[in-house]
């Protein structure tokens, strides 16, 4: 066995180890999170809901166009990373002042557009958000960047657990917009504490010029691209917010978080693993071409039943878990869960693109589904409101998809083909055929939805998926699959 091949399995297991941890923690956090979403939407109103959007919204706004893509370019570093700390948080702090202070002082503004005076005082809470993230010790970089996510998943989810406590607890007893909001900033305030208390590294108050230059040269392009992202990933709540009302705006964002389960949660998992993997394997085409492939397989795996099973089940879902308050997401939930699946996929291009150190493609792409997601948009939401904005939405993605399979079979280098990238999804998609069609069977007997029978059908369809997959594992050689599961076994043959 070659010293290169030793490497490349080292990584590997070094990866399936800490996606194990950064899948844990997505799983318990976000596990939670959904649980306190349930409850909240049983004790609050949409308005609510809405009102957080707008203060978010707001925080985001200024976050992304303030963008400085330092951390990105402090893991794509192969060398001398430590130099650049001092620099890189001293920036981050005095960003956090300033978008702190801007929100503070524009929230009458941000309330005024969105018409809700009610909203002043919650951008102005949620603003103090930016200072405790701003100060965070950036030390813990090092996590990701070598990939020891046991120490990400103790800093992350010691905030969540505290966000998720205090805003169950205060809505029981408030009834209003401010659990969420009191909540929020204890999960950040915790965080900020634990990162110090988890990394040695102590950070001082140093801005160098060029160091600076250098992390900027990189990280203009995650400016750009992150802007061109949040426009078409957040453009929408603007205008929907402004054209139909908090309401209205309240009721979309709850059917994208449901819908966007498989974009939201696994590629973030993925991203967070696969980043600083890809990094390492920048110089080595063949091993990235095989770390990728794995990557959309491991993903579509997932990503694919998972968006067929929302489009389903959402009506189930709604009334059994959210009540008919909420009946008004249904449709758009369907349309968004079809867009969701695709973007699960389509996501995972992006850490390729800046662990290859050509983040300019990544902006450009973005640019193509800006332009396709808001040429229509204003007159799809007028006609058909919330779902006029959810097709927009679709189409976006739809180009963005097209855009990657088209660079990766001609510019990535890689030697990938379109006809692989097809043929791992499109197994992926007749293996939930049988799932799709027990779940339409259930809905159809008239058999009458409660919790039980809602929570029986999934895991029914789970098994029903599994049957499929190893079925067609034998039909199809190579299955997909099959890479990951021979790694799997060398990672338990083979020590650590």
């Amino acid at each position: 066995m070659t010293h290169q091949q030793t490497g490349v399995e080292s990584l590997s297991s070094k990866i399936f180890s800490s996606g194990a941890w950064v899948f844990a923690l997505r799983i318990l956090s976000r596990g939670m999170g959904f649980v306190r979403t349930i409850i909240l939407a049983r004790l609050l109103a949409p308005s609510d809901f809405g009102l957080l959007g707008i203060a978010m919204l707001s925080i985001t706004i200024l976050e992304t166009f303030s963008q400085t893509g330092f951390q990105s370019a402090l893991i794509q570093k192969k060398k001398e990373a430590e130099e650049y700390l001092d620099t890189a948080w001293t920036a981050l702090a005095i960003r956090g002042f300033i978008l702190c202070g801007i929100l503070f002082l524009a929230a009458p503004l941000i309330a005024g557009f969105f018409k809700s005076p009610a909203a002043v005082w919650v951008i102005r809470a949620i603003a103090a958000s930016t200072l405790l993230v701003g100060f965070r010790n950036i030390g813990i970089i090092y996590f990701r960047k070598d990939l020891d996510f046991k120490k990400e998943f103790a800093f992350d989810f010691s905030g969540t657990v505290v966000d998720v406590a205090v805003s169950v607890v205060l809505a029981l007893v408030l009834r209003n917009v401010w659990a969420l909001v009191i909540g929020g900033l204890l999960g950040n305030v915790v965080r900020l504490a634990v990162s110090y208390m988890i990394h040695p590294y102590r950070p001082k108050l140093i801005l160098d010029g060029a160091r600076f230059k250098t992390l900027f040269g990189f990280g203009k392009w995650i400016l750009g691209s992150t802007v061109l992202v949040f426009l078409v990933t957040q453009g929408d709540d603007i205008l929907l917010g402004r054209l139909l009302g908090v309401t209205a705006l309240g009721v979309y964002q709850m059917a994208y978080l449901i819908s966007n389960l498989p974009a939201t949660e696994i590629t973030h998992i993925v991203s967070q693993v696969m980043f600083p993997a890809y990094s390492k394997l920048q110089d080595d085409a063949e091993a990235l071409k095989t770390a990728f492939l794995m990557t959309i397989t491991a993903v579509s795996f997932i990503s694919i039943p998972l968006s067929i099973a929302i489009f389903l089940l959402i009506p189930e879902f709604t009334y059994v878990f959210l009540g008919a308050k909420w009946e008004a997401i249904i449709a758009p939930s369907r349309i968004l869960a079809i867009a969701g699946g695709i973007r699960s996929v389509s996501a995972i291009w992006g850490s390729i693109y800046v662990a290859k150190g050509i983040p300019a493609v990544a902006f450009r792409k973005n640019i193509l589904r800006f332009i396709v997601t808001f040429a229509p948009i204003y007159f799809l939401t007028m006609e058909y409101g919330i779902s006029g904005t959810s097709i927009a939405v679709l189409a976006g993605i739809i180009v963005s998809i097209t855009y990657d399979f088209l660079f990766t079979a001609f510019k990535s280098g890689m030697g990938i083909k379109i006809s692989e990238l097809i043929r791992i999804i499109s197994i992926q998609i007749i293996a939930s055929i049988p799932p799709a069609g027990f779940v339409c069977w259930v809905k159809y007997s008239g058999i009458h939805f409660n919790l039980l029978v809602f929570l029986a059908t999934a895991v029914a369809a789970v098994l029903v998926y599994l049957m499929a997959v190893a079925l067609i594992q034998k039909l199809f050689k190579p299955y997909p699959l099959d890479k990951i599961k021979e790694m799997m076994r060398n990672r338990h043959e083979r020590p650590d």
